[in-house]
């Protein structure tokens, strides 16, 4: 664990360098939120996974009715209703909830593993991951949609689940995918038409994505140095700290920093496997529930990891992805650190 947590401080603090050069206040709230995260790790870590997999359904409908209360009554940001203002930062319900679901569906897809050939099983699987996806996709959320749908495919393809209805879903997501085109709101609609076709509105919907890609190659081989980007520096690149902080780092860290960043990430990649591994030889109950909370965690990050850095390098439609541990975030940034506090 001690290692895991290392590396993810490494990134933290990359991160914190790349927030100094863009500007100081979010370098100082990041500091904040990573103490608070830190204090959340500590408590975390003392609680236990043992307590919360005791307790998986409860925290999987208290976060239900904290979703469906952010879509009612949360704070709207650009069209988005994704967040609860708590003074001290804004509360992101489908961030902190990540976890909670990863647990819930561990344990589920454990206690019915006799059962994993019924179809009910399967059925109610997709009941239980439906629910808070659907909430998610109208806040309009398509990102972590996206990231809940990948937790929830991982951790069923791994359950025992037999793989023919596994290939079922797939084939039924494949089909129905195209309709949801049809429910998008008009923005998202427009960053997919333009990945597909980067000239679609260049000073419109494909801005973000020419920026970015035009930031990326400012930085060059050993960067711009610290403060010094002008696409970042000078505000042509948007979300600068968020969506796109991987293009401000490698501006002015350049393809060294981005490198460097990556191969911590395969790093933390490759710790999590050893994990993954260790738990998957051990045949017990609670061995077999280490492994598919492993597996969920695995899944979250890696997604977001290739969405975020694939749509900063133009290969992968704008979402609202944060990049772990170096995008700007309060909820982002504790969220990690109760996974990393509860990683058996």
């Amino acid at each position: 664990m001690g290692l895991l947590l290392l590396l993810s401080f490494f990134l933290y603090t990359f991160g914190l360098f790349n927030l100094l050069g863009i500007n100081s206040v979010f370098f100082k709230q990041q500091i904040i939120f990573g103490v608070i995260g830190f204090g959340v790790y500590l408590i975390m870590k003392k609680m236990g996974l043992h307590f919360f997999r005791l307790n998986a359904r409860f925290f999987y409908i208290l976060f239900v009715v904290i979703l469906i209360l952010t879509f009612l009554i949360g704070l709207e940001v650009k069209g988005s209703r994704r967040w609860i203002n708590l003074v001290i930062f804004n509360f992101q319900a489908s961030e902190f909830f990540k976890f909670f679901f990863i647990i819930f569906l561990a344990d589920f897809f454990t206690v019915n593993r006799k059962f994993l050939n019924d179809i009910n099983i399967l059925i109610k699987s997709l009941i239980y991951f439906s629910l808070p996806a659907l909430i998610i996709f109208k806040q309009p959320d398509l990102g972590n949609t996206i990231v809940y749908f990948m937790i929830f495919l991982s951790m069923a393809f791994f359950s025992g689940i037999p793989k023919k209805n596994i290939a079922k879903i797939i084939s039924i997501a494949i089909l129905i995918i195209p309709l949801f085109w049809f429910f998008l709101k008009d923005y998202q609609k427009a960053r997919i038409l333009s990945f597909l076709n980067p000239h679609f509105d260049t000073s419109g919907s494909t801005y973000n994505m020419i920026q970015a890609i035009i930031t990326v190659g400012s930085g060059q081989f050993f960067g711009r140095g610290l403060g010094a980007g002008t696409q970042s520096g000078l505000s042509f690149l948007p979300e600068n700290h968020t969506d796109f902080a991987f293009s401000s780092l490698v501006e002015q860290f350049g393809f060294v920093g981005g490198t460097v960043t990556i191969l911590l990430y395969f790093a933390v990649a490759y710790v999590l496997i050893k994990k993954i591994t260790k738990w998957y030889y051990e045949r017990n109950e609670n061995a077999r529930f280490n492994f598919l909370f492993l597996i969920g965690f695995f899944s979250f990050l890696t997604v977001q990891i290739f969405i975020n850095i694939g749509m900063n390098l133009g290969i992968m439609p704008i979402t609202g992805i944060t990049l772990p541990f170096i995008s700007y975030g309060g909820s982002s940034l504790i969220t990690l650190m109760i996974g990393l506090a509860l990683i058996p």
